[in-house]
């Protein structure tokens, strides 16, 4: 029996932008994406990974344009806007997935990592919804899914930039959420515990403090990519029309001990 009969989701027709483009999680988000037919506009620093992801979409059959920029200058993320714009005249989608991270303790915290990490994870996504968000409003439907993070429902260690940040986000999320439900378009966030990328791989090095950490999630691995990007497309679909306001752990039940 096909329990997926009938279930397939179609996005045709609609744009979506998504941040953090050219690997892990947003190349998953973004694939698909394109797999429920959605044009994409996709966006990162790094132009060889943003095409190749870009290219992954068109063979599967959708447009795909790609705009790089650095989502810590305010400037190129207001061009970034305005380019999308013009390009598709509309977003109907938006995915703030870009992050990043400067593993620091409180006392040794540097005002340019966090500057850099309150620009990328949370001033950005702000700027997005500045864009996007009115031609949403207009047309009275939306999506708005922003990609935060456990360690913005719980205190990380040497995660005192990064946990602000992504906390500050949900409650930024939440305040979308009751600003433009009015007008049918819906924003919710996905609170991942530690994902499979290079980002995370980087940080969570074998060792004590890695496996004391993946002891606290009850299904005894770290998260992929793909189920991030599953999460994403269902808030992303119809199916989600009276979701408003969540913020949804992908965490294995982390979040349940």
């Amino acid at each position: 029996m096909d329990v997926h009969r009938g279930m397939k989701i179609d996005l045709g027709g609609q744009v979506a932008f998504v941040s953090g483009a050219s690997k892990g999680i947003g190349v998953a988000i973004a694939e698909t994406l394109a797999d429920a037919g959605a044009s994409l506009a996709l966006t990162a620093r790094d132009e060889t990974g943003l095409e190749a992801t870009a290219e992954a979409a068109r063979r599967r059959g959708v447009e795909a344009w790609t705009h790089t920029a650095e989502l810590a200058q305010p400037e190129q993320v207001r061009s970034l806007g305005k380019a999308t714009l013009d390009k598709f005249g509309r977003v109907d989608i938006l995915i703030n997935n870009a992050g990043l991270t400067h593993p620091q303790k409180v006392l040794d915290v540097e005002l340019p990592e966090w500057r850099n990490t309150l620009d990328v994870n949370l001033l950005a996504p702000l700027l997005l919804a500045q864009s996007f968000a009115p031609g949403m409003i207009e047309q009275r439907r939306g999506k708005i899914v922003n990609v935060t993070s456990r360690a913005g429902l719980g205190a990380l260690d040497e995660h005192a930039a990064y946990s602000a940040s992504k906390a500050g986000l949900q409650l930024l999320t939440m305040t979308m959420a009751v600003e433009f439900g009015p007008y049918n378009v819906q924003a919710n966030a996905i609170a991942p515990t530690v994902i499979a990328t290079p980002m995370a791989e980087a940080v969570w090095t074998p060792g004590p403090r890695t496996d004391f950490k993946l002891a606290g999630v009850p299904m005894g691995r770290f998260g992929k990519p793909q189920e991030v990007a599953n999460a994403v497309l269902f808030l992303a679909s119809p199916l989600s029309d009276y979701v408003n306001g969540v913020i949804l752990p992908v965490d294995g039940g982390e979040g349940a001990r």
